[in-house]
């Protein structure tokens, strides 16, 4: 199919499926404090994005060498166990300042169509935490998406017209979609002129192992030298018992963007 056509069919597939949406607050209420009676490492901040106030986690690193900010993926919290909880952690321990941001969230089976009309206020939360993140620390800035939370920094990318507010962009798990349901807009690599590691599972879903494909051919020929892709072995979407070697892997390519300064 012409990729034009196909970008119009799912965008008219979408504009069908889907009303505008409002965010579950009382269900983020209730995750964040699902999260702070068990968070262990670490300090619940508040943030605000110009209208509201949310959550983050912050865990400043020992000598630190910059700040990551990560985004969970669709209907979690900013500590959840998958991902964005242990990688944040590892990361501080390789010497990375790390804030998790709480995103939207949605009523529990939304699926990615009905999270798309959310994605202007998580726009507005990734600009309130790169903020915040250069009023309390020095050096690079990485924005770190998982699942839905790539999702949100690929539109963050396109909304802002480019990712120069952040030093380099880390993706893990980029693509996913529910069954039957495209991307609404393609990505905005175009847009992109820091470096990007691509991460992703080698039992990851069908479709998108296929997308991670093109995209490494694309990446080798198009986008910032130090961008690579990386494939964790045994790794599902949720990087279920990989979460460590996605956060050594993770670790290791800063390393190399920080010995390159």
């Amino acid at each position: 199919m012409n990729r034009v056509v196909f970008f119009m069919v799912a965008s008219l597939a979408w504009t069908a499926a889907v009303v505008a949406a409002t965010p579950d607050y009382d269900r983020e209420g209730r995750l964040v404090e699902e999260m702070t009676l068990n968070l262990f490492e670490g300090e619940i901040v508040t943030l605000n994005d110009g209208e509201r106030d949310f959550a983050g986690v912050w865990l400043e690193a020992d000598d630190a060498r910059g700040t990551v900010i990560l985004l969970h993926g669709r209907g979690y919290h900013a500590d959840w166990q998958d991902v964005v909880g242990p990688v944040r952690v590892l990361l501080a321990e390789s010497g990375w300042s790390t804030l998790s941001l709480q995103m939207p969230v949605l009523e529990v089976g939304a699926s990615y169509y009905d999270y798309w009309p959310l994605f202007p206020e998580s726009d507005s939360r990734i600009d309130a935490g790169i903020a915040w993140a250069r009023e309390a620390a020095e050096g690079p800035l990485i924005l770190l998406g998982h699942s839905c939370g790539a999702h949100m920094s690929m539109h963050w990318v396109s909304a802002r017209s480019g990712a120069d507010a952040v030093d380099a962009l880390v993706f893990a798990g980029l693509g996913a979609t529910d069954w039957g349901q495209e991307l609404v807009e393609p990505y905005p690599f175009e847009a992109i002129d820091v470096p990007m590691l691509d991460a992703i599972g080698t039992l990851e879903y069908e479709r998108v192992l296929k997308m991670a494909d093109e995209r490494r051919a694309w990446l080798a020929e198009v986008t910032h030298p130090a961008s690579v892709q990386v494939r964790i072995e045994g790794a599902d979407h949720y990087f279920k018992d990989r979460n460590r070697e996605l956060g050594e892997a993770v670790a290791e390519w800063l390393e190399t963007l920080d010995s390159s300064r």
